[in-house]
């Protein structure tokens, strides 16, 4: 009996370790083998850079490697890693920008909300996720039309980008904004152009700064919709709630 409950347990295990594996590689589509060449491939070259998850690509031979929320393509042997865009010729559909989506708003949401200034509406509709610059015109119309966005339930949730970079005076601005006991309050005042004491405390402007080059922000305000769509500039509030309406709520 004794025997047969060894026999027993070390099945279970087997096949325990066997779904294991499975989950971990062939579930996204790829041996654990290649995954494992394709991630040595990279860390050889850049052993700081954060690989997320490995899967086939629709194209054979090639496979599909994130990276925060970028989608890069790297070979089956580890040696060569591709960055562009994977067009599906049948169809005409940019498979790297639907991938990049995902991998966009997924990158935003692990900031997390605690780690961003939200402005909430009384019934939220939509949340449109905004890389800000303080001194920026564009972002200080669009700071000041805040009660439309929400009277017409988009939810915004602002992160930091300084345009001139990190240790600019538009970097101290949000930083001394963050830093402030009244977040919002301190933001709309500087967003007005007034000056406020400097500020210093744990802050995650830096990190809402490279999270906005590595998305690809080049201008502010960029806002990236809740599926993950970016759309750089400034949208008024009616147009906007229109847009999300078609695009979310057919």
């Amino acid at each position: 009996m004794h025997h047969l409950s060894n026999h027993s347990s070390r099945r279970r295990a087997l096949v325990a370790g066997f779904l294991l594996a499975f989950t971990t590689s062939t579930a996204l589509g790829i041996d654990a083998a290649v995954e494992q060449r394709i991630r040595n491939g990279i860390a050889r070259v850049a052993p700081d850079l954060k690989v997320g998850e490995i899967r086939n690509s629709p194209m054979a031979g090639v496979y599909e490697v994130t990276v925060g929320p970028r989608i890069f393509y790297a070979s089956a042997d580890g040696n060569y890693l591709l960055q562009g865009s994977l067009l599906d010729l049948r169809s005409g559909k940019d498979l790297t920008e639907s991938a990049e989506r995902k991998a966009r708003i997924a990158a935003i949401d692990a900031v997390g909300e605690r780690n961003m200034i939200v402005y909430e509406p009384k019934k939220p509709k939509h949340t449109v996720n905004v890389f800000t610059d303080v001194d920026c015109g564009y972002c200080r119309k669009l700071h000041r039309q805040m009660p439309e966005y929400l009277d017409k339930g988009i939810r915004i949730r602002y992160l930091f980008y300084p345009r001139a970079g990190i240790g600019s005076s538009a970097y101290d601005k949000a930083v001394t904004a963050w830093c402030s006991d009244n977040r919002k309050q301190a933001l709309t005042e500087l967003k007005s152009g007034k000056t406020l004491p400097s500020r210093q405390c744990d802050n995650p402007v830096a990190k809402h700064y490279r999270l906005g080059q590595m998305v690809g922000v080049n201008g502010t305000p960029y806002m990236v919709l809740e599926d993950g769509e970016a759309i750089p500039g400034y949208i008024p509030p009616a147009r906007l709630a229109r847009y999300l309406r078609d695009k979310f709520d057919r």
